[in-house]
């Protein structure tokens, strides 16, 4: 087995829109082509574990915005294609296909708009968390949570290199 291609995601800032909380300071990170061929979805999971995101289900995306306050999320899209809108509503479309993948932080607003009939997605989250499914405007409590929530030093596709701390850096302290 050769070594490991290191995957440079592209970014996605999000600011709150709507009832939508978003994430205030972390960016959703979109990796094209992630994996190319095979068995995409078994090639996810197995790359999730080994950078310390355990894989938790196969599935799709929800047809309704919806967003987690209690674990940020990854998303490897193993077969087929859509078009996801980012942010709640009024935010960004984007298209994915089989070999992408996108890492959203706790509070991002996300829903499928259209898919293929083979659109399969694998989901994973850090361990330790629980993912909820939040449909209504974040309390002051749930928008707390969302910011203070830790993160894994470990990228779901590239693991230490680089950390995932090369995107997604820690809010500065307001005290």
């Amino acid at each position: 087995m050769g070594a490991k291609n290191t995957i440079t995601p592209q970014t996605l800032m999000l600011s709150a829109r709507d009832w939508m909380p978003n994430n205030p300071h972390l960016p959703v990170l979109i990796y094209k082509g992630a994996i190319p061929d095979g068995d995409i979805a078994s090639r996810f999971e197995h790359r999730f574990a080994n950078n310390g995101w355990p894989p938790q289900w196969r599935n799709g995306v929800f047809d309704y915005h919806h967003y987690h306050s209690t674990a940020h999320e990854v998303l490897g899209i193993a077969q087929g294609a859509a078009r996801l809108l980012m942010g709640g509503p009024g935010g960004e479309v984007i298209e994915v296909e089989a070999g992408d993948a996108l890492l959203l932080p706790a509070g991002t607003g996300h829903c499928r708009l259209s898919a293929t009939r083979d659109f399969l997605v694998v989901g994973a989250y850090p361990p330790g968390t629980d993912a909820d499914l939040c449909k209504q405007a974040a309390t002051p409590a749930m928008l707390a949570r969302i910011v203070a929530l830790p993160f894994p030093e470990q990228d779901p596709l590239n693991g230490y290199s680089p950390a995932l701390t090369q995107h997604w850096k820690s809010p500065p302290f307001k005290g």
